[in-house]
């Protein structure tokens, strides 16, 4: 058992500290989306941001959810996702600033961009949310609004890269972006969970080369967090704790700072999987002080660039931040990042054939040490 036995009190999405040096502004596109930028705490950018002149069509219908009665599971049926731009040229960037020949979602240059999706698979419609007791309840042919929101967060105006190819002071500004939007979102009536991820390279089926990620808010708690608040209910309050204490003193433990580390975990499921934890018991990222979003910028880009390190070519991955459910056992559940790539070789991926996709049954083609010890060494080569 170690010194941090016991989840520390949560503080509530209000209580988020801003970091002053970053400037931030909020502005409407023309359909009345809301866009934010978060300015480098070095910009060389002015203060002002074009407004968006473009005629563009009424936001889609919110889509609406189906619950699957088998697992209880709600799948959002989100049919305007059809539309959404597919591997556009250079030129027609929608994520790049607005030019003469192309009108993008972006009015202005930026640094960091964050704006409502087009085409979201959870809002705009912020009403007529479940409780958790409705949403728990199972039954045939149950069907709810898919109340929520869904956020694009443009980590540069460059074309291509990700966010491991960013500066320390862009990734602060990401955390920084991250960090606040959990706050605000969490706020809003209704959600219940919100997402922070990255999508990188066309294997995990991205469908734009620009640097960007997106913050899902959901209606419900997703299964996977309903399955771990049963695997805390079973193993008790001090489950982190005792894995970070586990990780750090093991084989699999990457990189170790004064306030996060990262690990390959006991039982990964993919051929590259690393989880990372704050040394304190927070339930997402809104909890985290300055200095832990500082150190965090430079240990995020160290493993993401050790990650692309491991092979001649840029590795394919989904870097996931879990956070604690906002309105349910928020001191329970500590925020955890996790990134999972099907790559088991320089040419070979991973598929989901038979036992993983259809049982939910894994097996691993990479012992985690084995991951371990070529992950430590190429983020030797790449600091290198």
């Amino acid at each position: 058992m170690t010194e941090d036995t016991a989840p520390a009190s949560s503080p509530a999405p209000a209580d988020f500290v801003a970091d002053d040096r970053i400037r931030r502004q909020s502005n409407l596109l023309a359909d009345g989306r809301e866009i934010i930028y978060f300015d480098d705490a070095d910009t060389t950018l002015a203060a002002e941001r074009a407004l968006d002149s473009r005629d563009l069509d009424p936001r889609p219908a919110t889509a609406r959810m189906r619950q699957d009665v088998l697992t209880g599971d709600w799948i959002s049926i989100a049919a305007s996702r059809q539309n959404r731009v597919f591997l556009p040229p250079a030129n027609l960037d929608p994520l790049a600033p607005q030019s003469p020949d192309n009108p993008s979602e972006i009015p202005s240059l930026y640094d960091v961009a964050v704006f409502e999706n087009r085409s979201p698979s959870f809002g705009p419609d912020l009403t007529g949310a479940l409780s958790l007791d409705e949403l728990r309840t199972i039954g045939l042919e149950r069907t709810a609004p898919s109340v929520g929101r869904c956020e694009v967060v443009c980590f540069s105006p460059e074309h291509e890269g990700s966010f491991g190819t960013q500066s320390v002071s862009r990734a602060r500004t990401v955390i920084e972006a991250w960090a606040e939007r959990t706050a605000a979102l969490s706020a809003i009536p209704g959600i219940q969970q919100v997402f922070p991820f990255e999508n990188r390279g066309e294997a995990i089926g991205v469908t734009l080369h620009h640097p960007h990620g997106q913050i899902y808010s959901y209606p419900y708690v997703t299964p996977r967090t309903e399955r771990l608040l049963a695997s805390i209910d079973a193993y008790g309050p001090t489950l982190f704790a005792d894995i970070l204490a586990a990780e750090q003193a093991g084989p699999r433990l990457l990189l170790k700072g004064e306030h996060w580390s990262a690990y390959v975990p006991f039982a990964a499921r993919w051929p590259i999987e690393i989880h990372m934890l704050p040394h304190r018991h927070i339930p997402d990222l809104a909890a985290t002080t300055l200095e832990e979003r500082d150190e965090l910028s430079h240990l995020y880009l160290k493993l993401l660039r050790g990650v692309d390190a491991l092979y001649d070519t840029p590795t394919p991955y989904i870097a996931a931040w879990h956070q604690a459910p906002v309105t349910e056992r928020r001191d329970d559940v500590r925020l955890m990042f996790q990134l999972t790539s099907p790559r088991r070789a320089a040419d070979r991926l991973k598929f989901l054939a038979g036992s993983e996709a259809a049982m939910g049954a894994w097996i691993g083609d990479v012992p985690p040490e084995s991951a371990a010890n070529a992950l430590r060494e190429a983020i030797e080569r790449a600091d290198g």
